[in-house]
């Protein structure tokens, strides 16, 4: 595994030691490019090895991965990447279907969408891999929908996050779709600039319910 250190997603909270910090961020790179499987075992000592550190940041990492849904923990099998299956991604894009297009629209309504937005729009054109882009992508959606006003909406999105980036990820390895989706958010995002919350409601919806069918439909096909 590469030990390149992905650009640290500026809107998760800094509350691990920066060590942990680096060794958390080489992972999920890796794991969003695809450079570990789903389904891979995720070996203390090797990861240990590979990005030249002691077992105690990897270990705090893999929980950290662990709480996100990015890593599976089992106390027989140990850690690996989770598996992208098809039940539970529709699970997480109802979920985001039910609770993201309010969320962004009562930001809209309050005029909260800030710079930010922008910012994560142009570094997901300027990303170099689909870990890059996929987390930008997120750091877009939390722009819109972090300033409704609820913090239980915000954190139950925000639990979502890194699952959602892997599906992205693991949808554009099959089907790069994302210049349609990046089309998606720039009128998603001119809408809430112009404070019209209902029109930011219905696109959202779309974005996230098309993205779904296409990628992960009810039949499975």
């Amino acid at each position: 595994m590469s030990d390149t250190v992905a650009h640290r997603d500026p809107s998760r909270p800094r509350a691990l030691p920066s060590r942990t910090e680096a060794v958390l961020a080489s992972i999920k790179h890796a794991i969003l490019t695809g450079e570990l499987k789903p389904g891979q075992a995720l070996v203390e000592a090797d990861l240990a090895e590979q990005l030249e550190v002691s077992k105690t940041p990897v270990r705090e990492a893999l929980k950290t991965l662990a709480g996100s849904g990015l890593v599976i923990m089992s106390p027989y099998k140990g850690a690996a990447v989770r598996e992208v299956d098809q039940a539970h991604a529709r699970c997480v894009y109802d979920m985001r279907l039910l609770l993201e297009p309010a969320a962004a629209a009562r930001s809209a309504a309050a005029g909260r969408i800030g710079r930010e937005a922008e910012e994560a729009l142009d570094r997901a054109d300027r990303a170099a891999d689909t870990a890059e882009r996929s987390l930008a992508n997120r750091a877009f959606h939390r722009a819109l929908y972090s300033r409704c006003g609820n913090p239980l909406l915000v954190r139950s999105l925000d639990e979502l996050r890194d699952q959602t980036a892997l599906l992205s990820s693991a949808a554009w390895s099959r089907q790069p779709s994302w210049r349609m989706e990046a089309a998606e958010h720039r009128a998603i995002l001119r809408a809430a600039e112009d404070g019209d919350s209902e029109l930011v409601r219905d696109l959202m919806r779309s974005h996230i319910s098309s993205f779904a069918a296409r990628n992960f439909p009810e039949d499975g096909a």
